[in-house]
């Protein structure tokens, strides 16, 4: 916790800033709704809140899918080199893509029968989520089922990067690219090509071009066996218990060790300074200490709205998913982005962008008000309660006047 005047100094009122801690103690943990919980909300470059409870200051956290803007900036670096554009087709980097059809019936025990494409998927769908792809968890509709049977959402049965993209490949498009908005594995396809274009492993590129000149030094697609005693527990929401274990912690977790698949869509661990850190990067515009990761024209165009047409997910998304509500919010490259805060119902910035994980972890970076929040929980799936609403609403509330 910093000091109350250096939190006056950067604009926030001490008393309402406590209120964060408070609220998430009684309400989530002391009510074994939640297991622990990390919080960070800093001011520019500096730290204006840090609580935490139950967990040790340097936990390593499943972010799940918090990796995806990760992969994202990774693959812009490839864009700014000339290596790619947005508006390649995608199967000049995954040929096993060419002949994917739009699901027009069948599935189970029913062949799927298919149609062409209208248009054919391009880079930038994968990075607006508009490609056609899903993820099993949905349970929508009979490709989300076929999702599930293949298992190649399971980063630990994958055999790697040519297993997953064999798998997908099997898979009907949800429907046609560009036409709708619907979260899925799009980012694990977006780091095959990082690793295809690069010819490195997705980890060593995030190593050479991310981590290292960030100083993020423990976060990785597996944790060592030396500091895997850092990783906690892991849970999933139980209606009986609350919470029933999920995946061990320490040396029994399954991100302990090697990773078979390293998913650019949710594989990375990683902690709270660490991805402060990333923040950092992001909101200064792309560098940080005098390593400049990516252009601040590249990052201004990733946190554009993308979605075609424009508007928010209330219009674009075929979604079931819980990183973002859908009122106010449109879709970057690799972020969410708010379009109209006032439709959101939460105080905050139009022009913040922000995603999550499934273990409840969360951030977003708002550029108006220099502003950065970071949460660390684990706890699945996202959806279970409110926590990153009423953090927000807390944080924006603890401004001074």
């Amino acid at each position: 916790m910093h000091g109350t005047t250096e939190q006056q100094n950067l604009g926030f009122l001490p008393d309402r800033l406590d209120r964060i801690g408070e609220h998430i103690q009684s309400k989530y943990l002391d009510s074994g709704r939640l297991p622990f919980a990390s919080v960070l909300i800093g001011r520019g470059d500096e730290v204006a809140y840090q609580w935490r409870s139950g967990v040790d200051e340097d936990a390593i956290f499943r972010i799940a899918s918090m990796t995806k803007p990760i992969t994202t900036i990774a693959f812009m670096q490839l864009v700014e080199q000339g290596k790619v554009a947005l508006s390649d087709p995608v199967a000049k980097y995954i040929p096993e893509f060419a002949d994917l059809g739009v699901f027009e019936s069948g599935g189970g025990n029913v062949p799927f029968m298919t149609r062409v494409p209208t248009e054919p998927m391009k880079i930038i769908d994968l990075l607006r989520h508009t490609s056609g792809l899903t993820y099993g968890f949905q349970e929508r509709t009979p490709v989300d089922a076929a999702y599930r049977k293949s298992e190649l959402e399971d980063w630990i049965k994958v055999q790697g990067d040519d297993d997953f993209i064999a798998r997908l490949s099997q898979m009907p498009l949800d429907f046609d690219p560009g036409s709708s908005w619907n979260y899925s594995v799009s980012t694990d396809v977006l780091g095959v090509i990082v690793a295809r274009i690069s010819g490195m492993s997705l980890g060593e590129y995030f190593a050479a071009n991310i981590f290292e000149p960030l100083g993020m030094t423990d976060t990785d697609f597996a944790v060592p066996k030396d500091q895997a005693k850092r990783i906690p527990d892991c849970y999933v929401f139980n209606a009986k218990t609350k919470m029933k274990p999920y995946d061990a912690p320490g040396t029994d977790s399954a991100w302990a060790g090697s990773a078979n698949f390293q998913s650019g869509g949710g594989g990375l661990a990683s902690t709270v300074a660490d991805y402060h850190r990333f923040s950092r990067m992001l909101l200064n515009g792309g560098a940080l200490d005098g390593a400049q990761i990516i252009s601040p024209k590249t990052l201004e165009l990733m946190t554009a709205n993308h979605l075609p047409g424009g508007g928010d997910l209330t219009q674009h998304s075929k979604s079931l998913f819980s990183e973002a509500e859908n009122a106010g919010a449109g879709f970057g490259l690799g972020f969410g982005v708010t379009i109209d805060n006032a439709a959101t119902m939460v105080p905050g910035s139009t022009g913040d962008y922000y995603w999550g994980g499934m273990f409840s972890t969360a951030f977003f970076v708002d550029p108006v008000e220099d502003i950065i929040m970071i949460f660390m929980t684990q706890l699945m799936p996202s959806s279970t309660y409110p926590v990153r609403r009423e953090i927000k609403t807390l944080l924006y509330s603890a401004f001074a006047a």
